[in-house]
């Protein structure tokens, strides 16, 4: 007998007959003989519901308050779905965080989780109930409720299945697993059997939207197994792991991210001398804007050209520094463009295979891409590159790198 625990997102549970097929797949899962631990987010739209009502009574809400409130859409799944389960014969019993003692820390809408007592939860499953919980909340030490922020729910999954040493963490989403890239910019991408953690972190941070980093993080730290499936399809999914021996036959490239919200910034001529990158990019930060690529190119005359790219929406904020920065630092010229992307192949196989690079800049250049900004990780390497050749550079390098599904074989 396996211990699974099961997370249901917002879509998943958008309606009540959505929430009676969840119902009947938990039925399945548990007479295969397995126990079984749910999740469940708020249903589709709820949160963003809630928010909208707090905003209206006060713009400038408290925070505490606004956990209050925008927890009750998960209290509203749990119940509706342990009622459907007990329609079909499941026992089952449904919690909110506190109810299961899932302790955070008092940071309101973005809490940590501090410790989970899995105690009730045990004694439950062993007499033979499903048990379902409210994603995306807990309590504080004072027993104010408190909510995790972003992804919260994926983070609760991990969390429980950590807690009670779970044997799988099953994520379901309206996807049917994770993909080398993104089928509506590749139609032969391909759905992976398996990656690592790491894999999954990089391709998480650089925009593929099947998790939420904070999750996989989680996973990663307590090794967790989790496996990406889709809650309307039937399927393997994607299992997502530490790195084994059988890794080393996985391919050299798991996958092609991209992301479109990027602006490089560059400040020319500056003096160069130790300090001059604290000196542009301390106020950068003092604005709470995050940089991500940084290329500092040295010139004969002793000045330096500092170029480094933010996400698009903070990109003016970030220009209007660098004109500020320009008169203070005796710098030549500040110049800017929101117009380009960040394209990246990633995959552990590359710590042991040489050539990566010089294989994904041929594909550009054959390609006519031109190459803006080159970034390099152990597993990870990123280009920028103008946003009006992003598709063909994701396309060229899936093909690049074997990534393509084989053509459907002819009757």
């Amino acid at each position: 007998m396996a211990l699974i625990v099961q997370k249901y997102g917002g879509t998943s549970v958008g309606d009540v007959d959505r929430i009676a097929n969840v119902a009947r797949r938990v039925a399945r899962t548990k007479a295969a003989g397995n126990d079984v631990v749910v999740v469940v987010s708020a249903m589709s739209g709820e949160t963003n519901r809630l928010i909208g009502l707090a905003r209206a009574i006060d713009p400038d809400h408290d925070p505490r308050e606004l956990d209050m409130l925008v927890s009750t859409g998960e209290q509203v799944t749990i119940a509706l779905l342990a009622m459907a389960l007990h329609k079909i014969g499941v026992p089952a019993r449904s919690y909110t965080g506190g109810q299961v003692h899932i302790r955070t820390d008092n940071a309101f809408t973005k809490a940590r989780i501090v410790d989970i007592d899995g105690a009730k939860i045990r004694k439950d499953l062993a007499e033979g109930r499903v048990v379902v919980v409210a994603g995306f909340q807990g309590v504080d030490a004072e027993g104010n409720i408190t909510t995790l922020g972003r992804g919260g729910s994926d983070t609760t999954g991990v969390a429980l299945a950590a807690a009670l040493k779970a044997d799988e963490c099953q994520i379901y989403t309206d996807v049917d697993g994770v993909y080398t890239t993104d089928p509506r910019v590749v139609p032969q991408a391909r759905r992976l059997d398996s990656i690592t953690y790491e894999e999954m972190l990089e391709l998480a941070s650089l925009g593929a939207k099947v998790l939420q980093i904070r999750s996989v993080e989680f996973a990663s730290k307590y090794n967790v197994p989790l496996r990406v499936l889709s809650s309307f399809d039937e399927g393997q999914g994607t299992l997502i792991k530490s790195e084994d021996a059988s890794t080393m036959e996985q391919p050299l490239i798991a996958g092609v991210a991209f992301n479109r919200d990027e602006a490089k910034l560059t400040i020319m001529g500056v003096p160069d001398r130790p300090g001059i990158a604290f000196q542009i990019l301390g106020p950068v930060a003092d604005k709470n804007i995050e940089v991500d690529m940084i290329v500092q190119n040295v010139g004969q005359d002793g000045s330096t050209d500092f170029t480094f790219t933010v996400h698009r929406n903070d990109y003016k904020k970030a220009l209007a520094v660098l004109q500020e920065l320009k008169a203070k630092l005796g710098a030549r010229e500040v110049a800017g463009d929101d117009k380009i992307v960040k394209v990246s192949v990633v995959g552990v196989g590359m710590r042991s295979h040489a050539g990566v690079a010089s294989k994904m800049f041929k594909a550009l250049s054959d390609e006519g891409v031109n190459i803006r900004m080159i970034s390099t990780s152990e597993i990870k390497i990123s280009v920028v590159v103008d946003e009006k050749y992003l598709e063909l550079a994701v396309r060229a390098l899936h093909t690049a790198f074997g990534l393509d599904a084989p053509p459907p074989q002819q009757q």
